[in-house]
C-alpha cells in the first residue's frame, strides 16, 4: 500500500500519527504540508476519496483559521472557493492526512486509522 502522510513535523498530533504508523510497520513518504501545500485538485482528490465534510479539512483550532475569522465566513463561501483557500496556506488544513490509492484519512483518530489501515 502507497501511504504519504501529510503532516506539520513540529505539530505533536502528527508526531503521535508518525508513531502510530511506526509501530504498525506502515512505509510512508512523508510530506510537510507548511513547504508543500497541497493543489485545489490535490484537495478535491481527497475530499472526494475520504468521503468527508469538506469542512473537515480545516484546521479550526489554528491561528489562521482564527485570524480570517473562518468561523463566521465558511458557510457564506462556495466549494471551490474553499478548495482554493486551503491550497493558498497549509497551515489553513487539518493534519495529519494519510493518503492511499483508495482512501484520505484526515486528524488522527486511532479508531478511523486501524479500520482503515489493519
Amino acid at each position: 500500500m502507497n501511504i504519504t502522510y501529510v503532516e506539520y513535523p513540529k505539530c505533536t498530533t502528527c508526531k503521535r500519527g508518525k508513531k502510530w504508523l511506526e509501530e504498525h510497520n506502515f512505509s510512508f513518504q512523508e510530506r510537510n504540508i507548511k513547504e508543500k501545500n497541497p493543489t485545489v485538485e490535490e484537495l478535491k482528490h481527497w475530499h472526494q476519496l475520504s468521503k468527508l465534510p469538506l469542512k473537515r479539512f480545516f484546521n479550526t483550532s489554528g491561528m489562521v483559521y482564527r485570524e480570517l475569522d473562518l468561523k463566521n465566513k465558511l458557510f457564506n463561501m462556495s466549494e471551490e472557493e474553499q478548495f482554493t483557500l486551503l491550497a493558498s496556506d497549509g497551515m489553513l488544513v487539518k493534519r495529519p492526512i494519510i493518503v492511499t490509492d483508495t482512501t484520505v484519512l484526515v486528524g488522527m483518530k486511532e479508531k478511523e486509522w486501524e479500520e482503515a489501515l489493519l
